[in-house]
């Protein structure tokens, strides 16, 4: 790794963005979420600016055979990064796939010394706050308001996200999600490669300790690790308090898909800063035939599915969950 990525100043003198600010921005950015906890992603350094490539190896390829949900996960990346990087001093400049879009070369982020702004510590600090939290939320409603300002702040990243109110259209989603998690749950190669991913590791994967109370066989969760702590599989995977929001784009390929993880990342790093969780639906998306059901319910432009996401309060007094684990800062940055 270069010993330090460099800046001139108006007077002509060099600065620098240092290699230990580098790291401590790839450690904040390696807490960004990920399908199953897989982190597909590595950053290598290269001249002034970091690169974030994806990792193949980590790939899904039976519920993501097209690597939707590996890009839109490096697209979270991609935001912590940027996140990380302007609360610790390296003003960040990205570039979208570089290479194209058949290139595993997500990003460049240019960096330069800069002056972090109270907004950008802010946000870092909820970047810390953050985490998946999947036990169910209480029964009160998440206003409106709150959704709208939510929506407000991923779609600063791409994607347009939809805060789901309409009590129609609602309805007409909660009933594609109740199908393609019947679908999925119907195909044992999904739960197979699911139930991998569970205690997979000391370094990635869900640990068994944050998943939802389930009273029911592995492999029959009510929704991809089980939706908040139930009874069994009658419970659905939303209740009409939660509040519902879908992140769409004008199409579909590796641009759209990055923009959407770094929206996603966005409008979670905002829900931290809220006190609200966050939980990402993507199975409705992952099936086809409930894909295509949702696009029609959507308002051109942006009628492209690529995620939906569950929004609500976690109780008061509530014990705090361990953190998902995260590989080594040395695993990830070359």
């Amino acid at each position: 790794m270069d010993s330090a990525t460099t800046a001139v100043n108006d007077a002509g003198t060099a600065r620098a963005v240092s290699s230990e600010q580098l790291r401590r921005i790839v450690d904040h950015a390696r807490r960004a979420p990920s399908v199953h906890n897989t982190q597909p992603w590595r950053w290598q350094v290269s001249g002034s600016s970091l690169e974030l490539w994806a990792d193949r190896e980590r790939a899904l390829p039976v519920s993501d055979p097209l690597g939707r949900n590996l890009v839109i996960s490096c697209g979270a990346a991609l935001h912590h990064t940027v996140v990380a990087a302007a609360a610790l001093g390296a003003e960040p400049v990205v570039d979208h796939l570089p290479d194209g879009p058949d290139s595993d070369l997500m990003a460049r982020i240019a960096l330069t010394p800069g002056t972090p702004t109270e907004k950008a510590i802010a946000e870092l600090d909820h970047l810390r706050q953050r985490k998946t939290d999947r036990r169910r939320f209480t029964s009160w409603p998440v206003p409106e308001e709150n959704l709208h300002h939510l929506a407000e702040a991923g779609a600063k990243w791409g994607a347009t996200v939809l805060a789901v109110t309409d009590r129609e259209l609602r309805l007409s989603v909660e009933d594609l999600l109740e199908d393609a998690r019947r679908r999925q749950q119907a195909d044992p190669r999904i739960a197979e490669e699911t139930e991998a991913w569970i205690d997979h590791g000391r370094e990635d994967g869900v640990p068994t300790q944050v998943l939802p109370q389930f009273e029911g066989a592995r492999g029959e969760r009510a929704s991809r690790f089980g939706s908040g702590v139930m009874p069994g599989t009658a419970e659905p995977v939303i209740r009409g308090t939660d509040g519902l929001l879908v992140l769409s784009t004008v199409d579909d390929g590796t641009l759209s898909w990055l923009q959407t993880g770094a929206s996603l990342s966005a409008l979670w790093l905002q829900a931290a800063g809220n006190g609200l969780s966050i939980v990402p639906l993507s199975q409705l998306v992952e099936v086809a035939h409930t894909r295509v059901a949702l696009q029609q319910l959507l308002e051109p432009p942006a009628r492209v599915p690529q995620i939906l996401v569950r929004v609500g309060w976690q109780e008061i007094g509530r014990d705090e969950l361990p953190r998902t684990p995260r590989r080594m800062v040395d695993d990830v940055l070359g």
